[in-house]
């Protein structure tokens, strides 16, 4: 046998690769126990008998796949996890079967692949509830431990905190004709787009706009003396230097919370019957505290969580001019202004003295009806 056959012979079984048509079903359709989990991944079930198959072939591990839809001119990449599906049928994640536009029993081409190693893969979330994660990416590296591919134009989903977030690799590196990467034991760079949906906030300048004359809303918008969080708990009234407050904690404030006692009691009233020191069968001697009520100052505020409030009015610190200032004014007299009457008038001189003084009597001789002098 001559070298040229010989070495014909050798890459023969190299160049050939797993290539067999299944029926495709969902992965919760799979026997066996049920395993949601295996949905927000991307690895397939496939029967026994490709497991058979692939062991007399010379395949690169860990095993790849290419899915290819010939019908719709779709495909994408994914992983292996077991062979126990039913002969003729193949087990994937419902996304996938999205990206492949497939339906329930469809046929579908199952082809061995190799695949680099992911450097950089770039996403889109599919929705603005993404940003509401306080660490996605924690979450995806979480997430990336059940896939074994990405492909350009995937539009796979994970689950966190019982809600389902939809992301699409919009590009991924190294760049390939297969434009597909492996994402087993390799460290990757995850850079994100804007979510779909998403709207960049308008930055204010800060200052406030005058209104334009033709009778509209200024340039800038309206400005608020407040913030949104002041309007909405309406802080003008629960400031401690407002009056509806300290009126409203007035009102549902009662001083009188105790029974009244007589300074003197009458006779033959009853005194209170004093309480038994020994505690009593059937009673409880645990009393009820009351709860403390505010008469003064800021009522409390109940926010909602994660939220706080900086509203309250600052009072500086008093420096010594401020206190000496003070002084001064305690020292003045406070009572230094003239006289005022109940009545109202003004208090003259020598009223005083002439109102004590009685005014004389005459003395006027008295005469009868008789002529007669008294």
């Amino acid at each position: 046998m001559s070298y040229m056959a010989r070495s014909g012979m050798m890459r023969g079984p190299a160049l050939r690769r797993f290539d067999e048509y299944f029926r495709c079903y969902p992965i919760v359709m799979s026997p066996g126990a049920e395993r949601p989990e295996l949905n927000y991944g991307s690895k397939i079930l496939l029967p026994p008998s490709a497991l058979q198959k692939i062991s007399q072939l010379h395949v690169q591990w860990p095993l790849m796949m290419e899915l290819v839809n010939g019908e719709k001119g779709r495909q994408t990449h994914a992983g292996v996890l077991e062979f126990v599906a039913e002969e003729g049928r193949a087990y994937i994640p419902q996304w996938m079967m999205q990206t492949l536009q497939l339906d329930v029993g469809d046929l579908i081409q199952v082809k061995s692949t190799s695949l680099e190693l992911a450097k950089l893969v770039k996403l889109q979330p599919q929705d603005t509830k993404f940003l509401d994660i306080s660490d996605p990416k924690a979450v995806l590296e979480r997430a990336f431990r059940n896939f074994a591919t990405l492909t350009k134009g995937d539009v796979f989903n994970f689950e966190y905190n019982d809600q389902v977030y939809d992301v699409a690799v919009l590009e991924v590196k190294p760049e390939t004709e297969k434009m597909g990467v492996c994402m087993i034991e390799t460290d990757v760079s995850v850079d994100f787009a804007p979510p779909v949906g998403y709207v960049e906030p308008q930055k204010g300048s800060g200052t406030s706009t005058p209104r334009s004359t033709r009778g509209g809303l200024p340039t800038g918008g309206l400005m608020h003396p407040q913030g949104t969080m002041a309007q909405s708990i309406n802080y003008d009234a629960i400031a401690p230097n407002s009056t509806t407050a300290a009126t409203g904690a007035r009102a549902v404030s009662s001083h009188f919370l105790n029974e009244g006692h007589k300074l003197s009691a009458k006779k033959g009233a009853k005194a209170p019957t004093p309480k038994p020191t020994t505690p009593v069968a059937g009673t409880s001697t645990n009393t009820v505290p009351i709860p403390r009520r505010w008469t003064n100052g800021p009522m409390p505020l109940r926010l909602p969580p994660n939220k706080l409030f900086f509203g309250y009015e600052i009072k500086p610190v008093k420096t010594d001019a401020d206190k000496e200032a003070e002084k001064e004014n305690a020292n003045r007299p406070h009572f230094a202004g003239q006289g005022q009457t109940l009545r109202g008038a003004v208090k003259r001189k020598g009223d005083g003295e002439d109102k004590g003084k009685e005014p004389e009597k005459k003395s006027n001789e008295g005469h009868r009806l008789d002529g007669r002098k008294t």
